[in-house]
């Protein structure tokens, strides 16, 4: 299944892009769902039709779906409850009940993470595009997963369940219950489901579209997106330029206006028309509201995915006596970069992002050796360690 992910600078109009985006598709014939997280029913309003918490069909073709982040909360916090009755009744804990769950902020965005496994995983739909917050949220929301796992192997490694014959006898000689069973199948049953939404986000048909207004704000704003994007591995096919003004204008202060943003796309096609689709919607002179108006704006077709985002290692063995590590980065500042390595991970820190990667298995027998940034791509050397690495090599 196709899925296209949407985000931008705020106030930007994603919520208008991803429905004319899905309501363009459906009229193609494609089975398209269209997906958010507004607590508010933004969607529905633009699309002439209310969406709720259940998939509801708002037109031939198209489904619409908001996640109800509230009953959604309540139910995995009740169910923990129920799991972790021993632990909570040692430690005197008074339980919750449901009518007293509130969700928590985030609750939305974790219910989008869960539709989104959900949708993926379902042989119902062509396509799925994706309402997400603005960039800096949404690309802490697609994170979510991969850290989230990450922390559960280093707080609760798999391995470690080898020992537990022992905790009967440990029980005893505590004198209490030992709540680790329940706990690490906890874990596995998360790890299982946050593993189902990485798949799904890190799919090879799965890309994103930034949507900005252009102008000095939505320069800066794209440019991080795009640093951001490339740093999780996410795959950018277009750049769509919203509420683009005409060129002539009487009113000296719209024509103003209109020289700014014409200015700001040809900056946007300089920098980023080779890396990815820059595409410009029309203002219409009012909110987009129904059908009839969202067809009015000329979004890009789903089209094919592009290929994968890749992380070559060069192998310079030979001739400079180092292994190269490319990672694209379009966008980064040389000065907002930092380089980590820990164990056999690397913490790469571009700007406000950061991610901790996993090193291929040829560089963990390695050392760092330096590192440039130039064209938009990362280059970190590695040098063999004489004590790791095989003779000979």
């Amino acid at each position: 299944m196709r899925t296209i992910l949407i985000t931008g600078s705020g106030g930007s109009g994603r919520t208008t892009v991803a429905a004319a985006t899905a309501l363009q598709a459906s009229r193609q014939g494609t089975r398209t769902l269209v997906l958010t997280a507004d607590r508010t029913d933004t969607l529905g309003a633009i699309l002439g039709t209310p969406t709720g918490a259940t998939p509801t069909e708002a037109a031939l073709h198209l489904t619409t779906w908001r996640p109800d982040a509230t009953e959604a909360f309540r139910t995995d916090l009740l169910a923990f409850q129920d799991r972790a009755t021993t632990a909570l009744d040692l430690l005197g804990a008074a339980r919750l009940d449901g009518e007293e769950l509130t969700p928590l902020p985030g609750a939305e965005e974790l219910a989008l993470l869960r539709a989104l496994r959900d949708a993926a995983t379902a042989d119902t739909y062509d396509l799925l595009v994706v309402d997400l917050p603005p960039t800096p949220q949404a690309l802490a929301l697609l994170a979510l997963p991969e850290q989230l796992r990450r922390y559960l192997r280093r707080l609760l490694p798999a391995e470690r369940q080898a020992a537990r014959a022992l905790r009967p006898v440990l029980g005893r000689l505590a004198g209490v219950p030992m709540p680790s069973e329940w706990l690490y199948e906890t874990a596995a049953r998360w790890d299982v489901e946050l593993a189902a939404v990485q798949l799904a986000v890190e799919d090879a048909a799965t890309t994103v579209r930034l949507v900005a207004e252009p102008g000095p704000a939505g320069t800066d704003a794209v440019r991080a997106a795009a640093t951001g994007l490339a740093l999780r591995g996410l795959r950018t096919d277009a750049l769509v330029a919203n509420r683009v003004l005409p060129d002539a204008s009487p009113d000296t202060w719209l024509a103003a206006l209109a020289v700014q943003q014409r200015k700001a796309l040809d900056e946007w096609r300089d920098e980023w028309g080779r890396t990815f689709d820059v595409r410009e919607l029309p203002h219409l002179g009012r909110d987009p509201r129904g059908a009839e108006d969202l067809a009015a704006l000329p979004v890009p077709a789903p089209g094919d995915a592009p290929g994968p985002v890749e992380w070559p290692v060069a192998d310079r063995l030979a001739d400079d006596g180092v292994l190269v590590w490319h990672i694209p980065l379009p966008g980064a500042i040389r000065e907002e970069l930092d380089l980590v390595r820990r164990g056999d991970e690397l913490v790469v820190t571009a700007g406000q992002f950061r991610r901790i990667v996993p090193l291929p298995s040829a560089l963990r027998r390695c050392t760092v050796d330096g590192a440039s940034l130039r064209d938009g791509e990362l280059a970190v050397r590695f040098a063999p360690d004489p004590d790791l690495w095989p003779r000979g090599k």
